[in-house]
């Protein structure tokens, strides 16, 4: 059985997608990792009866002393996949190198559009009429992996950036357990810097993508 750890920071919403959908998949969630102790994922987690812990990167003086300890609380519960789950921190290379292939983030934004901070903001502000949300597997490259699937949404025009935000939620919530589950099966992996589902590589915009 695979062995999943989830980081968070926040609230977790993603992370309850995940804990509802695990028990249809020949994986577990080992653990969930935050790096704030008031994250209500943890109490997500407690609900659940997944381990918790807390590695509160305040607690260290530089981002390569966090992830090293990180790594090590990690390690410890073995993991097959890491899922970032609204995990706000930056790794570092340390980091992404220890776990390369076999991590994975979602970003609400179609990417490449929009990497980092108030995707939906700026989506409005361009005058965007379409949004949406994607994962991807874990590079060095902020928010830069290969795409494995994306999900589109409508911008309306009276819309802000909560009505967006709420929209595109709800389409993590459906494509981040998904893509998981592949990766579990065995059918999703990184290589040759692409993702690849059944044998064959996805484009720059994942599976499905419009032609």
């Amino acid at each position: 059985m695979k062995r999943i750890v989830v980081l968070i920071s926040g609230s977790g919403s993603n992370l309850q997608a995940l804990i509802d959908s695990v028990h249809q998949q020949h994986a577990q969630i080992a653990a969930v990792v935050a790096n704030k102790a008031n994250a209500y994922g943890l109490t997500r987690a407690e609900h659940a009866g997944i381990p918790a812990q807390v590695v509160a990167n305040t607690d260290y003086a530089s981002r390569e002393e966090y992830d090293a300890a990180l790594i090590r609380a990690l390690d410890a519960y073995q993991p097959d996949l890491v899922v970032l789950a609204g995990f706000m921190r930056i790794l570092t290379p340390g980091f992404v190198a220890h776990y390369a292939g076999r991590m994975l983030n979602i970003h609400p934004s179609l990417l490449p559009k929009y990497t980092g901070l108030h995707t939906h903001q700026r989506a409005i502000d361009a005058g965007d009429t379409e949004h949406g949300t994607s994962v991807h597997f874990v590079t060095e490259e902020l928010d830069g992996g290969p795409v494995v699937l994306q999900a589109r949404v409508p911008i309306f025009e009276d819309d802000d950036a909560e009505s967006v935000a709420a929209r595109v939620q709800q389409q993590e919530h459906r494509i981040y357990p998904l893509v998981v589950k592949w990766f579990v099966d065995g059918r999703l992996k990184m290589a040759e810097d692409s993702a690849w589902l059944d044998g064959q590589t996805l484009g720059p915009a994942g599976y499905a993508a419009e032609a």
